[in-house]
């Protein structure tokens, strides 16, 4: 006689394994929800504070480093290394590390562009432009172009990807978004608030791209194969 039971426990335990993982996935979320929304308010709150205190304490040997960060750590330049990157991992036939970079450029691309159209749509006058009014909604004009950080934003979101791939490598990585974040802010091309809403933004790009693209946070991930 052909006993069920055991196939009915491995199910059962199955779906109660698959629905812990939901909550968890659940709570993670509500936990990052909550960290960016305290992250945002606050750099809003101290914008203010921050541009005044950096413009009270330059340097001229900082501020040509800090302009030296900014120019090589644009998204054309991120571009190139993740091209370069990624033609390397072709050449040698390593699928892993092929995909990877590849998501990374896609990252990037997603970020660059939803950055972008919020530049665009927004208007943000940069702190170093005199303007009566902070957001001016649509505008053209880079001096408007404030919020987000578009340094930052494609500098997170490539760098997060490689970190969600292999945590070893990318941790250590993210201390280029965070140099150029604070290189931005030192220059007065962009406020806090910029700057930390770009990286949450840049952080959202890497996650949808490692979800969907790396099956990051699947029951296998393509990058095992």
């Amino acid at each position: 006689m052909i006993d069920f039971t055991c196939g009915l426990k491995i199910a059962s335990s199955k779906s109660h394994g698959n629905s812990f993982v939901k909550r968890s996935a659940v709570f993670y979320w509500l936990i990052g929800i909550v960290i960016a929304a305290i992250l945002i308010t606050a750099a809003f709150y101290f914008d203010n504070a921050v541009r005044d205190f950096v413009a009270q304490h330059q340097n001229p040997t900082m501020r040509n480093f800090m302009r030296n960060v900014s120019r090589f750590g644009d998204w054309l330049e991120h571009f190139a290394l993740g091209f370069v990157l990624l033609a390397v991992a072709w050449s040698r036939g390593n699928k892993k590390w092929t995909r990877i970079f590849l998501s990374m450029l896609i990252a990037l691309s997603i970020a660059g562009l939803a950055g972008r159209a919020i530049k665009v749509t927004t208007g943000r006058a940069r702190p170093s432009v005199k303007s009566e009014q902070a957001w001016n909604g649509p505008h053209l004009s880079s001096k408007y172009h404030a919020f987000p950080s578009g340094h930052v934003v494609a500098s997170t979101a490539f760098f997060a990807v490689l970190t969600f791939a292999s945590w070893r490598i990318g941790l250590p990585c993210l201390v280029i978004p965070i140099l150029i974040g604070f290189s931005r802010i030192y220059g007065g091309a962009h406020y806090l608030s910029d700057v930390i809403c770009a990286a949450v933004l840049g952080m959202l790009c890497a996650i949808l791209v490692a979800r969907f693209f790396l099956k990051i946070g699947n029951q296998q991930s393509a990058i095992e194969n």
